[in-house]
């Protein structure tokens, strides 16, 4: 009887799958309508999840400027891989994912991760040049176009409307294309980039606090028992709440693969901001014989952008028998952070 009760139920349930009879015509295409959508929903993800290539910084600059009709000043390289980089972010496949509420871009993960590592870059080069790039010192005014390009790469990035957060990043490249057409005009001497030591020096202990950090985030991929020394150096050194001498650090098995696009994006960004900044810095960085430091710190972020030949991003013990990709990353970000430290000792000196 039991038995007898168990068939009567699951052929009631197949029956409901049943492509054969008359009147479940609908109910196939409906199936297989939606089979097919799921096929091309994961088809479309994969695509969208490739990472933008390279591009040159120089072609891109020829590109920028020749939309002015104006010729190559100081400034213009650094500008246009400025704005190269944040239109990626809103042109690759896909366009911008971080917002996205229907898939596949809802369920993508290491695009949008990758993403964020890009746009923490791009706000904090868009502040270098609001803060420091445009001005000929503390006291002198902002530029018009920068006022309002800074604070809008700043803007929530995962924001779906009102307003959708493209949208402000690309009032944001708009301000900047109106930057680089004003600086490389000749009768235009309002708008200004001063390519001097200092100014190239600011910009890099931003980018080296944000590497030090990847770096030991990366790291983190691998249990490790870290002593603290977040005061060390200094006896009178203070901290607002006590912590504990030796801390266990340990990133969480599902944020190995954020953290590592993460830090893809941010080197892939920095990558062209640093070839840029070797073109218009090139008689200052001479002057102080950094040339070969900061082709270095290049080579180094090149490196980090080698393909990845396999599908997913493994987590290895170290020393064990599966690689590690989060601490392979973390060994070129941390060989560039220390070339970066030794450039900035470079451009300190007279």
């Amino acid at each position: 009887m039991f038995w007898t009760t168990i068939k009567t139920r699951l052929a009631s349930l197949f029956s409901v799958f049943s492509f054969a009879g008359e009147g479940n015509f609908w109910k196939k295409l409906l199936l297989t309508g939606l089979g097919f959508a799921l096929i091309l929903i994961l088809l479309i993800g994969m695509y969208w999840s490739s990472e933008p290539a390279p591009f040159s910084v120089r072609q891109m600059t020829s590109t920028k400027l020749a939309l002015s009709g104006n010729d190559y000043v100081v400034g213009s390289t650094t500008v246009a891989a400025l704005i190269a980089v944040a239109e990626t972010l809103l042109e690759k496949p896909g366009g911008y994912l971080s917002n996205d509420v229907m898939p596949p871009g809802l369920y993508l993960d290491n695009i949008p991760n990758w993403e964020f590592g890009v746009l923490v870059q791009v706000r904090d080069l868009s502040r270098a040049f609001r803060e420091s790039f445009s001005r000929s010192q503390s006291q002198s005014t902002e530029d018009p176009d920068l006022i309002i390009a800074e604070p809008n790469f700043h803007f929530n990035n995962d924001s779906w409307l009102f307003p959708p957060t493209e949208s402000e990043y690309a009032e944001a490249i708009e301000r900047l294309e109106s930057y680089l057409a004003r600086i490389s005009d000749p009768l235009n001497t309002d708008a200004q980039f001063y390519a001097r030591a200092d100014n190239l020096a600011n910009w890099l202990l931003a980018v080296e606090s944000r590497l030090g950090s990847m770096s030991q985030r990366l790291s983190a991929s691998v249990r490790q028992q870290r002593i603290n020394t977040d005061t060390a150096g200094e006896q009178g050194a203070s901290q607002s709440t006590p912590s504990q001498a030796e801390v266990s650090i340990k990133t969480p098995w599902l944020q190995v693969d954020d953290i590592f696009y993460e830090a893809r994006g941010a080197t892939w960004a920095l990558m062209h901001f640093l070839q840029a900044v070797e073109i218009d810095f090139q008689d200052v960085l001479e002057d102080k014989n950094a040339t070969a430091s900061l082709s270095q710190i290049i080579r180094e972020m090149e490196a980090s952008q080698r393909s990845i030949f396999f599908p997913v991003i493994l987590n290895g013990s170290g020393f064990g028998i599966f690689a590690n990709h989060s601490l392979t990353m973390a060994n070129y970000i941390s060989r560039a952070n220390a070339a970066i430290i030794d450039l900035r000792s470079l451009l300190s000196q007279g």
